[in-house]
């Protein structure tokens, strides 16, 4: 059997989840709109820092993140999240692929985030659907962070 590859596994799995959890983001969607699944700006940053805490924890990334600024970590990708989904906030950070540039991440690493995102939206009690849709609009960045 030949092996699969981590990127191609991670699209076809990412595929999967957001064909099962399609839904528009626009007013005619009955759930809402992803900003307001997501808990709005506090539902967002309540995620981010609960995403802070399990890298700190993840030995598979931490390292990445030794030495960070983490209130302006928090502010930027709260803000990048609240805009991604629609919320009415202004990422004012550098650019994906600026902030990654030296940073040689691998599909592991990029896969161990995306995993433990999902764990803190699961933490917060969002939707599966909600948590499709996010990652969906953040797979383009992939190129960007892995400098492709």
């Amino acid at each position: 059997m030949k092996p699969i590859n981590p990127m191609t596994l991670t699209l076809f799995l990412l595929a999967v989840l957001t064909i099962g959890g399609c839904q528009t983001t626009n007013s005619a969607d009955p759930s809402g709109n992803l900003y307001e699944q997501l808990g709005k700006r506090s539902g967002i940053a309540d995620i981010v820092e609960d995403l802070l805490y399990l890298i700190v924890e993840d030995d598979r990334i931490n390292d990445h993140f030794a030495g960070i600024d983490v209130k302006e970590f928090h502010t930027n990708l709260t803000d990048q999240l609240c805009n991604v989904s629609g919320g009415p906030c202004t990422y004012t950070g550098r650019n994906m692929r600026e902030s990654h540039a030296d940073m040689n991440i691998t599909d592991t690493e990029f896969n161990a985030l995306a995993e433990n995102l999902i764990l803190a939206m699961e933490e917060n009690g969002v939707p599966s659907s909600a948590q499709n849709r996010l990652i969906e609009r953040l797979v383009p960045m992939y190129p960007d962070i892995r400098n492709l």
